[in-house]
């Protein structure tokens, strides 16, 4: 069974600023490890048997995308003819046309291709469970069904939005009953207990041509427009460039909402896999290692005297705290974050204001 990734690029992530802003958004940085975010995508599928991967992303970030998969996909893949398929959205309309345009891409180089859809910007810490999972909901798309995964949750999350599951598992998954959206704690709460529950993880396997005739049916529209937009796409060297006149004729929505609310052909495969989509700093200090302080010291030259439970990234400049508890501090080149941990969500309003300023 050979599987195309689809991997998603197109977004701002303004919750980590100052790192991640305008043309630098967190994908292409190296939050966790020494790759970047990416990078690390595609790596994940390292070991299963997959063809030339598509990315969906902006035509100010083309080139960092040519690089950056370009510099792994020797260790991803062993045929040397294999290269990227890189799709350039006229203009952002949310995650449902891009993937359709990229379902085209892959029918391409094959009509019965199976795609897994990845944002750019999620850890998963245990590979072999991902993949593992990979595989279950591979065979499932390969019945024709749209299957997605549903994180086990960990603890009642109000920042997720949810998928709850109905009847007995069968090969590996369950009946996709319906999406719910971010819940207040108490839902959270149910959720959990409940068992039913698994957080939208925001990742899909179907086959591609399953996910145009589904789109067909439930948004007619936006499928006319997103195969034209392909259709008429031009090449531009290494570029795919999606036509521009029947892109912005789209009405923007996500896959969620355009299709898998509405299908009877979801799928549910739960997965544990030490997931995060990274959506803030506070959660990339709740992944990463901690000192004896409960400190997270980015940077080498960083001086926390009587400083507990804090995240502080350094840049060029010395940072020193004193008395600190719950802190998140990141320096960049021209802009420094500080800011109370539990008030970290805000982060996206600080990035609102400075665009409205700009």
């Amino acid at each position: 069974m050979t599987i195309i990734p689809i991997i998603l690029s197109g977004g701002a992530g303004t919750r980590l600023w100052p790192l991640s802003w305008g043309d630098h958004p967190k994908q292409f940085l190296p939050l966790v490890t020494e790759r970047t975010m990416i990078q690390e995508t595609l790596l994940r599928l390292k070991g299963l048997n997959i063809s030339s991967p598509i990315i969906s992303c902006g035509e100010s970030h083309r080139f960092m995308v040519a690089q950056q998969i370009g510099e792994i996909l020797p260790e991803v893949v062993t045929d040397d003819i294999i290269k990227p398929t890189i799709l350039l959205e006229p203009m952002a309309k949310n995650t449902a046309p891009a993937i359709a345009a990229a379902c085209c891409a892959a029918m391409k180089q094959d009509k019965d291709a199976i795609v897994v859809v990845l944002p750019s910007d999620h850890v998963i810490a245990d590979v072999p469970a991902f993949q593992k999972a990979v595989l279950t909901a591979a065979t499932n798309a390969e019945q024709g069904y749209l299957v997605t995964f549903g994180i086990i949750p960990t603890f009642p999350a109000t920042g997720y939005g949810y998928v709850k599951a109905a009847g007995s598992e069968t090969n590996g998954a369950f009946t996709l009953e319906k999406f719910v959206e971010k819940p207040c704690l108490e839902k959270a709460e149910e959720y959990l207990a409940s068992g039913e529950y698994a957080w939208n993880s925001g990742m899909f396997v179907f086959k591609a041509s399953t996910f145009i005739e589904e789109l067909k049916i439930h948004n007619p529209e936006m499928a006319t427009l997103s195969v034209e937009s392909f259709e008429k796409a031009t090449i531009d060297t290494d570029f795919v460039r999606l036509n521009k006149d029947s892109f912005a004729q789209i009405k923007g929505d996500s896959i969620d909402y355009a299709v898998m609310e509405k299908t009877k052909k979801g799928k549910i495969v739960k997965l544990n896999a030490g997931w995060d989509d990274l959506g803030s700093w506070s959660a990339l200090y709740d992944i990463s290692n901690k000192d004896s302080n409960m400190n997270v010291l980015k940077g080498d030259d960083i001086i926390a005297l009587d400083t507990t439970s804090s995240y502080i990234r350094g840049g060029k400049r010395t940072i020193a705290t004193i008395g600190l508890d719950n802190i998140v501090i990141v320096d960049s080149d021209d802009s420094l974050l500080v800011a109370a941990k539990g008030k970290i969500q805000d982060v996206k309003k600080i990035a609102e204001e400075i665009k409205k300023r700009e």
